[in-house]
């Protein structure tokens, strides 16, 4: 599938960026924990912390396949970077869509800097692959609303400065998941634990606590009963960009796998001359175009209207091709792969959780099969 100039142009200056902004600072993020305020200062200079805002309110406002691009260009170079924009942009996403407009006027442009960074709360402890199950509520009170409960797995949860929240205006009626719109500065509002993961560990992930935190009642986006709704249509979006973010991760398994099967030899040849290694990269290779075509065939499909089978395709067997890619790449690297001397070791963790977040490989399926059987 060939790209519009334009579309060269974006994934060019991209990966540009990666290359001299992102570095060798990954493996210390890593190790440290610690999410790379400066490389997202330099996605702000660049207007990619509007990818998904109107012009009028100073974004880019770019269309699926270009979206699908900048995911992956960024997360071949820092998955942890790519995950923090992409929940950004699900942020900003949601008040474009479902914000009136004085809630656009307010929030987008300084979005659009990068400041404040957007975060999605969605799952809960106890309601991550059935959202309909949450039990934070939002009752209303004259003119405001009352929150409390707690979400779970959210990501840019400290660095974050307005929340996309979904809760139910009655707890005992999952008819009634209603988005809204929570400044984090609101009283009442708390960062909970942050997660020690096994990967993506740059990125934080954090709980979200309410313990009656107020707004005023204009802060509801969509209405009463319509939030799961919204938060699929967006979702499905989202999914093409985790898509994405598996085919950078797994390109980038690939090119550190061929690059050390070229220079390292045994039995007095390059191991790529070895039919064994050989073979297992062509095997790599195919994987990772396949996802990308996959993925791309999916972000153009949703330019015409949201179809979640083409997303839910694309997630599903990207992801599951950026982890069978990056443990072959650890295999190519032998012993040395097993070490953080080498960056397929944190491929292979961070690999992982595209599998997981945004709906796992099994939810995935699930659509996809529910497709089928309408036919």
């Amino acid at each position: 599938m060939e790209l519009t100039s334009e579309q060269e142009l974006v994934r060019d200056t991209v990966r540009e960026f990666v290359e001299n902004e992102v570095g060798t600072d990954v493996r210390e993020a890593d190790e440290t924990q610690t999410f790379p305020e400066d490389v997202w200062d330099g996605l702000a200079e660049l207007d990619l912390t509007g990818l998904t805002v109107p012009e009028e309110f100073g974004g880019m406002d770019v269309d699926e396949v270009t979206y699908s691009i900048v995911n992956e260009e960024l997360a071949y170079g820092h998955l942890a970077v790519a995950t923090a924009l992409s929940v950004h942009c699900l942020a900003t996403s949601c008040i474009r869509e479902f914000g009136s407009e004085s809630h656009r006027e307010e929030w987008l442009p300084e979005m659009v800097s990068g400041r404040p960074v957007g975060a999605f709360a969605l799952s809960e402890p106890d309601a991550g692959s059935n959202p309909a199950e949450m039990t934070t509520e939002a009752v209303r009170e004259g003119d405001e609303y009352v929150i409390n409960g707690k979400k779970q797995w959210i990501t840019n949860g400290e660095r974050a400065g307005v929340v996309v929240l979904f809760a139910k205006t009655d707890r005992d009626d999952p008819e009634t998941v209603t988005q809204f719109l929570i400044p984090k500065d609101v009283d009442g509002l708390e960062v909970g634990k942050k997660e020690d993961k096994l990967g993506l560990r740059a990125s934080d992930t954090t709980t979200l606590i309410f313990d009656d935190v107020r707004i005023p009642a204009e802060n509801r986006l969509t209405e009463v009963g319509s939030g799961l709704k919204a938060a699929f249509s967006i979702l499905t979006g989202g999914r093409i960009a985790i898509a994405s973010q598996a085919v950078g991760v797994a390109q980038a398994a690939l090119d550190a796998a061929v690059a050390y099967a070229n220079e390292r030899e045994q039995f007095g040849q390059p191991i790529i001359e070895h039919q064994a290694v050989g073979h297992k990269l062509a095997d790599m290779q195919t994987d990772v175009q396949a996802a990308r075509l996959l993925t791309r065939d999916a972000a153009r499909k949703n330019e015409d209207g949201v179809d979640p089978t083409a997303a839910a395709m694309a997630k599903y067997f990207a992801s599951e091709a950026a982890v069978d890619v990056a443990n072959e790449a650890v295999q190519v690297h032998g012993g040395y792969g097993y070490t953080k001397d080498f960056d397929v070791e944190r491929y292979y963790r961070d690999a992982k959780i595209t599998t997981i977040y945004e709906g796992t490989s099994e939810i995935q399926k699930k659509i996809i099969a529910r497709e089928l059987k309408s036919r």
